[in-house]
């Protein structure tokens, strides 16, 4: 039986009515890679005819969490950053992401990126999904076409978000 985004939508904001922090983050991120490896769920929302490099598949009306869909053709690198005052999962469906995790040294200020130092770095796989809470500063590198799920605590496109740069 396949997993729907209705119901989808409706264990993720159940987790996040019983626990907005960690543990409720959690669930969810077991929830999507539940989706992510549903081959049902992939073929109707990240499936061939899928071409938008951002999609919100639903926005949560009262908590304002996003499922969202990408798809980014080719080679795709970005800048280490963080997600503002939310948090995000990743979780991959087709293709790896490279990401790397980077530890803050010096807190952006006055206009002023941050500075961060590289921390760890792994690869994100199809089914596999990972939390990003407030504060984790990371950057994903894609070497070929990729296609995922991602969480938003809140819409990112409506949020202002730091800047970082690596320290020398």
């Amino acid at each position: 039986m396949t997993y729907t985004l209705d119901q989808y939508s409706a264990d993720c904001r159940s987790a996040l009515l019983k626990d907005p922090g960690p543990a409720g983050r959690e669930l969810v991120r077991q929830y999507t890679e539940k989706a992510c490896t549903d081959p049902e769920f992939v073929a109707k929302y990240l499936g061939t005819d899928a071409e938008a490099e951002r999609r919100i598949l639903y926005e949560d009306p009262e908590l304002h969490f996003c499922i969202l869909a990408h798809v980014y053709k080719g080679a795709k690198n970005s800048s280490p950053h963080d997600h503002g005052p939310s948090w995000a999962v990743y979780s991959q469906v087709t293709g790896v992401t490279e990401m790397t995790d980077w530890k803050l040294v010096e807190k952006p200020a006055n206009g002023r990126p941050g500075k961060v130092v590289k921390g760890r770095t792994y690869d994100l796989t199809p089914g596999k999904a990972h939390v990003y809470n407030e504060g984790d500063v990371h950057s994903p590198r894609r070497a070929s076409e990729t296609r995922l799920i991602r969480i938003e605590g809140v819409d990112l496109t409506k949020v202002r978000r730091d800047k970082f740069e690596i320290a020398a």
